[in-house]
């Protein structure tokens, strides 16, 4: 079981395991909004697992740089392709080296790009020029990130969750839990 825990404007942070909501709940670092009819229970205690809690105090200070990493790749990409432009759920999305491995090209910031299988299929080994396919944006390094947007199919957000979520924009059966 997972617990969506909020912001304290009551927007969508971070989903994280009930076990850590019980203890930062413990901690008084946490409100509980809402819970699923599991019972769990210790010799000492006995309550309801935790599915929406809301954090007291805003997230600690803001941190120097941002990490490289494939959520973060895709958070600066708006979780659209960087070839055909097509938004999709993170499950149908891969990273690309613009300029190859294979010719030369690192794994950072500046060279890899969102992109969906299809187009990373087209693309193959080659550079986009050599590929004939274009770049939505040249791949920088960003100074900071929006709040992770995080996609759910629609079948695994839990009913306590509803009314915390958005429907994504795309159309689809996904779900948006947090808004950057």
């Amino acid at each position: 079981m997972k617990t969506l825990l909020l912001t304290p404007w009551m927007t969508p942070h971070n989903i994280v395991p009930w076990q850590t909501a019980v203890t930062l709940m413990f901690l008084g670092k946490v409100e509980i909004l809402e819970e699923y009819d599991e019972q769990i229970s210790s010799p000492s205690v006995s309550l309801r697992a935790p599915a929406v809690a809301r954090l007291k105090k805003p997230v600690g200070a803001v941190k120097r740089g941002v990490k490289f990493s494939r959520i973060n790749v895709f958070t600066r990409d708006g979780f659209r392709c960087q070839y055909c432009g097509a938004r999709r759920l993170m499950r149908e999305l891969n990273y690309d080296h613009v300029t190859p491995r294979t010719q030369g090209g690192r794994t950072v910031w500046e060279n890899i790009v969102t992109c969906c299988y299809p187009c990373n299929e087209r693309k193959s080994c080659r550079t986009p020029e050599q590929a004939g396919m274009k770049l939505l944006r040249a791949p920088i390094r960003p100074k900071s990130l929006p709040i992770s947007h995080l996609y759910l199919e629609a079948h695994q957000v839990p009913p306590e969750w509803n009314g915390y979520c958005t429907p994504a924009s795309d159309g689809g059966d996904a779900v948006l839990l947090a808004t950057g």
